[in-house]
């Protein structure tokens, strides 16, 4: 059994060495700036590879439940194709994020081999939080992703906007730490299980829930809900956002949204019934309350965060709020709780991660100290004096917008199609409105790039290795949107949640 287990835990295994080992090579190597670069970059390779094969093996056979005494991990971790498949998800963020960073970092004088470190740290963490099959672990793994992302916000210290953003996202981080463990501790007194599986069973085969088990799950639906930007809980996300290095922004709306998406999915999950209308429990909260209430969340956090985006006139301010409104697309995939909201999920937090990574490396490319260059109007006649920056933008935008053939309008088809089988269809209809909202604004950029004249010519950087990423993500967006199903197949492959 040892070795069957060691073929899954190895994705983490290589992510947690890389990680470390990158902190003494940088220690020992202080004056080689590239070192880390390239160590960095090699080890999300690897690790990507691991979870390929990870990916593929998962769907050959199941570790049966009554055997996971027997695992090294005692059953705190679970080795799912699902986790596989974002564990690949978060190591192609790491490494498109890595090699738009450096060329950044070295036009602002802050190319620091611990920013590797940090990254590949907070991937670990994520990776954590997929497998996670214990409370404790969960919170280990979001703490572990956490923590280096207070230290990324506030990055460049010499910049008033991202010391902000640091101590901004530090506070939002007290406060869902402080929900996450209190709803914890809540769950482990009624339940006596810190084991997420055991603890989920327990909820859903009593008769009667007592009050602190449904106040523990409610908590932690507010913790997780800090973590992923949902509304009402989003307040300083965008602040966090727009004063955070531009790359880094980019890396953590999307990784570290679908890492957070994906622990509220392993929690609540199994506490909404396949078949509500014939579930036997009567208590104080049920499947369908919990479900009614994540619909309530994800119809809020598109609205408010497609609404508050309309007003924005700093570009990188208006992708932050859009962000929020992403947020509750992807929540709908766990409201519609049947296959189309797990392929939806995990298809649209693939296409997300391309267009908006994308859509901030092109915003690190032309902005400037002070925040020039990140008004919508300096975007004015972008086409005619950068073209090919122009074409990659729209490509995002559109598909932002969900506008087909790209990825984004396959992603909100199934998530919208997911919804409405599962007889949420007011839900699809507020997720209509909110994606017409965006049309002014993502549509609003494109028009200002091809059809208003420039006051002046954008003063472009030299792209260096960001535009691999930003070729990499405009063909993968482009490609997944005329073939869904090479992501919608992985989907399938690795849709066996929970092996225990």
């Amino acid at each position: 059994m040892m070795g069957y287990e060691f073929q899954f835990i190895l994705p983490i295994i290589l992510i947690s060495f890389f990680a470390t080992s990158a902190i003494v090579i940088d220690a020992v190597l202080l004056k080689n700036k590239s070192v880390g670069f390239f160590y960095s970059l090699a080890g999300l390779v690897i690790t990507a590879l691991a979870a390929v094969y990870s990916l593929y093996k998962a769907n050959m056979a199941l570790i049966p439940a009554n055997h996971s005494d027997k695992l090294i991990t005692k059953g705190a971790l679970i080795f799912s194709g699902y986790a596989a498949f974002f564990d690949i998800l978060f190591c192609i963020a790491g490494i498109l994020t890595i090699l738009a960073s450096k060329q950044y970092l070295k036009r602002e004088f802050k190319e620091i081999n611990e920013y590797y470190s940090l990254l590949l740290l907070s991937i670990a963490g994520m990776m954590i939080i997929g497998h996670a099959n214990n409370l404790l672990v969960l919170f280990i793994g979001i703490e572990l992703m956490s923590i280096p992302f207070y230290i990324l916000s506030g990055f460049f210290r010499n910049n008033l906007r991202s010391v902000e953003a640091g101590i901004k996202y530090f506070l939002l981080g007290a406060f869902a730490t402080g929900f996450l463990l209190y709803g914890m501790a809540l769950i482990y007194g009624a339940t006596g299980n810190i084991e997420i599986n055991k603890a989920t069973y327990f909820m859903t085969s009593i008769g009667k829930a007592p009050l602190i088990l449904s106040i523990g799950v409610g908590l932690i639906i507010i913790g997780l809900s800090f973590k992923v930007a949902a509304f009402p809980f989003h307040q300083w996300a965008p602040d966090v956002y727009q004063g955070a290095p531009t790359v880094i922004t980019g890396f953590m709306s999307t990784a570290g949204k679908a890492a957070a998406l994906i622990a509220m999915v392993i929690i609540i999950r199994p506490l909404i019934p396949d078949d509500i209308d014939h579930h036997q429990l009567k208590q104080i909260y049920n499947g369908d309350t919990i479900r009614l209430i994540i619909a309530f969340i994800s119809a809020a956090t598109m609205l408010i965060g497609n609404i508050t985006a309309l007003v924005q006139k700093n570009v990188k301010r208006m992708l932050a709020y859009s962000s929020v409104a992403h947020a509750g697309y992807l929540l709908m995939g766990i409201v519609a709780n049947n296959s189309k909201g797990w392929d939806g999920i995990a298809f649209y937090s693939a296409a997300y991660m391309f267009m908006q990574i994308g859509a901030f490396v092109v915003i690190s490319l032309l902005e400037r100290k002070n925040e020039y260059n990140m008004d919508i109007r300096d975007y004015a006649g972008l086409s005619k004096t950068q073209p090919v920056i122009a074409a990659m933008m729209a490509i995002f935008m559109f598909s932002l917008t969900g506008i087909p053939p790209f990825a984004g309008f396959i992603g909100k088809y199934y998530l919208f199609a997911s919804v409405i089988e599962s007889g949420y269809v007011w839900l699809a209809i507020v997720a209509v409105i909110a994606s017409l909202i965006s049309i002014y604004f993502y549509i609003g950029l494109v028009i200002s790039m091809y059809f208003k004249e420039p006051d002046e010519k954008l003063i472009e950087t030299e792209k260096g290795l960001s535009y691999i990423t930003l070729t990499v993500a405009s063909a993968a967006l482009i490609i997944f949107g005329i073939f869904p199903s090479v992501i919608l197949n992985l989907s399938h492959r690795g849709f066996n949640l929970f092996l225990f």
